[in-house]
């Protein structure tokens, strides 16, 4: 028994000097191969940066060489005068123009006169068209030539023929005088042929050097920027990675070193690296999910707001962010499907790619939002661009699908504690330029706070008035057109607080927003319905807002409240505008079918104000129209009796009734009567007033 404890014990004791061995010469192995393999890319790199700081001299000597050609050439005093002569054109050939044929500096070249005019051009000895053949480069280049003085400018071109780097310079005297504000231009160009590049190989060491239009993964570049200060063709060249060299011989003797000594070793580190290596791949991988949209690629909101946090410590104030929201994109949801919709989102991303180049960071917050971050000058000059973009249509499987966008800008500054409140502001622009008429670019303003403080005072007002019913129902008198007895009543929602009274436009929009409308117009339902539960026959009118069509208990609750009040449904009719229904239309419809099923009718509010159609009085099946007051007041001229009368018989056509809104005059009343309106509504048939007033002026109750 003691001799097995003391062997396990010895055993103990083996296992852990062996792992302590084990991991001494790991890590002196570890140690000795993370020193070669950095002294091998450490040679690489260093090899690398010099043969990029020699290609980059090549460049730079390329253009100094020409610079100083031109420059050379356009600070004459003899030239300045010839030029401005009667023979200048002359005079640029036997200069100029003729070297061209077979000198070594250059093989073109080129005069333009202060407006611009093609005084002499020359491409190897023969005559040529230098705006053809180089483009507006050749303006942007004698533009910037002329604000250089003295000094040459230069660019590599595009042609046809291949990349040209072109020299420009103003041709002038050697002491120039204010009043000399006008010069022509002396352009001379090299054709960068294949053995021009190999010249600078040669000249520079640096081995394998070849023009490319766009370089490849393998090879090591540098970027030929043209008059733009974009690329337009790159300088390549191979990587000699002399530390591999060097690796491999001692790579060699680390792996024999390590077959003898450490063998076994050698698994587990391998293993390990694997291990590390994985778990770092799934760290990246992680980390990518969690700052990037999977549907698009772009960044999310986490993604932004470190990029808020990286420009403040590199850009500090001089850069902004932009939110941007589809206009229209919900719409599109409900036509065509989610898988519509995700298509859409991934073109608008790409869209807006293309549209962006400028700025740093592209993402997408979610839904139909995006975002992006960039120097503010860039993010002002581009949102308006993207706004256009966004408005072209994109097509989809055979569809034609448009929608716009609205953009909201919030610069940074010193008073922006972190990326939450750059995005607060941003948002708030956002929501200003929704509600000012969208496809708009809003930029924060310290006010939209004020505004902001104020919608929401308004809300809480609007939340306790909710609460204690202070918001009740006025009804307007519905009157049979020809007797002028009371047919019905609309119940409108009235809410006057102790400033004073409040317009139904503005709280019901802030009811609308604040999610506070299916309640009120739950309450507005309830009083309409037990108020007018007492007026026998009378018809009640109550409006729908687009909110409470798209609650799909909305059905449900109207047939609640008519059975808790014994109120006729047959009685009761909603009115609502096509946009109403446009919103949801296939939520509508089964809404609208369920009532109706019960006997609850529906009136299409607001006909002929330029957005309900006759398509939406047969898809729904109305049992009412009321034509807008609009169509009433142009009563006054025949053009505006025509239309009205056309829209009755469009009414009679379908066999629909029809109530006129709006009347103000008996002329008006007894015109539309004559045309066919059943009902009248308006002022002159009565304001909108209390049930005790329904029922002294209509109903005969004695208060």
């Amino acid at each position: 028994m003691i001799h097995r404890i003391r062997s396990s014990s010895r055993k103990a004791r083996v296992a852990v000097v062996t792992a302590i061995f084990t991991c001494v010469i790991g890590l002196i192995a570890s140690i000795i191969f993370t020193a070669v393999v950095r002294m091998k890319d450490d040679a690489n790199n260093i090899d690398d940066a010099r043969a990029g700081r020699a290609v980059t001299s090549a460049i730079r000597s390329f253009q100094a060489r020409l610079g100083s050609t031109v420059r050379d050439n356009a600070v004459w005093d003899d030239a300045y005068t010839k030029i401005g002569s009667p023979d200048g054109a002359a005079w640029a050939y036997e200069n100029w123009g003729k070297t061209t044929e077979d000198y070594p500096l250059y093989d073109v070249a080129i005069v333009l006169t202060p407006t611009r005019n093609v005084l002499n051009a020359y491409n190897k000895g023969a005559a040529f068209d230098p705006a053809r053949f180089f483009g507006n480069s050749l303006f942007e280049l004698a533009k910037r030539a002329s604000l250089s003085g003295q000094r040459g400018v230069t660019a590599f071109v595009p042609t046809a023929d291949g990349i040209y780097l072109v020299a420009a310079g103003a041709i002038q005297p050697y002491i120039t005088s204010p009043s000399m504000q006008n010069f022509s231009t002396l352009f001379f160009a090299k054709l960068l042929t294949p053995e021009v590049v190999e010249q600078l190989d040669e000249t520079f060491d640096i081995g394998g050097l070849k023009l490319v239009a766009s370089p490849d993964r393998e090879g090591l570049s540098i970027p030929l920027l043209g008059d733009s200060g974009r690329s337009v063709a790159y300088l390549q060249w191979p990587s000699r990675m002399p530390g591999n060299l060097t690796f491999n011989a001692v790579y060699k003797s680390l792996l024999v070193a390590g077959v003898l000594f450490v063998s076994f070793l050698m698994a587990i580190v391998a293993t390990a690296i694997a291990v590390v290596r994985g778990l770092h791949r799934d760290a990246l991988s992680a980390r990518f999910k969690a700052t990037h949209d999977s549907l698009t690629g772009l960044m999310n909101r986490a993604g932004l707001l470190d990029g808020i946090k990286a420009s403040r410590s590199m850009q500090g104030d001089g850069f902004a962010l932009a939110l941007v929201d589809l206009d229209g994109f919900k719409e599109v949801n409900d036509a065509w499907g989610h898988a519509i919709g995700d298509q859409l989102i991934k073109l608008v991303a790409g869209r807006m790619k293309e549209t962006l180049p400028q700025t740093q960071i592209i993402c997408r917050l979610g839904g139909d939002e995006f975002a992006f971050l960039g120097a503010t000058k860039a993010i002002e000059e581009s949102s308006g661009a993207l706004i256009r973009a966004l408005h072209e249509p994109f097509r989809i499987g055979g569809r034609t699908i448009e929608v716009g966008a609205s953009i909201g800008i919030s610069p940074y500054s010193s008073d922006v504690s972190d990326g939450y409140e750059l995005l607060r502001r941003a948002d708030m622009a956002l929501y200003e330029a929704k509600e000012s008429g969208r496809g708009r670019v809003v930029s924060y303003l310290a006010s939209l706070d004020v505004q902001r403080l104020h919608r929401a005072e308004m809300e809480d007002k609007l939340r306790r008035a909710i609460e204690n019913g202070e918001v009740r129902p006025a009804f307007q008198p519905l009157v049979d057109a020809k007797t002028g007895s009371l047919r019905g009543v609309e119940a409108l929602a009235r809410w006057v607080p102790e400033t004073g009274p409040i317009s139904p436009e503005v709280f019901i929009a802030v009811a609308e927003r604040a999610g506070l409308i299916d309640e009120l117009g739950r309450q507005i339902l309830e009083i309409s319905v037990e108020t007018a539960s007492s007026w026998d026959d009378v018809g009640l009118s109550v409006n729908l807002s687009p909110v409470q069509l798209r609650n799909p208990d909305f059905a449900a609750l109207v047939q609640s409240v008519l059975e808790m009040r014994g109120f006729d449904p047959y009685r009761l009719t909603l009115e609502v505008t096509e946009g109403v229904l446009m919103s949801n239309p296939e939520q509508a419809k089964r809404t609208i079918a369920r009532l109706k099923s019960i006997g609850v009718k529906f009136a299409l509010d607001d006909f002929g104000c330029g957005y309900a159609s006759i398509g939406a009085l047969r898809e729904f099946g109305f049992d009412r129209m009321k034509i807008d007051r609009s169509l009433v007041t142009a009563l006054q001229d025949s053009k505006g009796a025509g239309i009205l009368n056309a829209t009755l018989s469009l009414a009679k056509a379908l066999e629909i009734p029809v109530t006129a809104e709006g009347v103000e005059t008996q002329e008006q009343a007894d015109s539309l009567a004559e045309s066919g309106c059943d009902q009248l509504q308006g002022y002159l048939v009565g304001r909108p007033m209390s049930a005790q007033e329904i029922e002294e002026i209509f109903l005969r109750v004695a208060a």
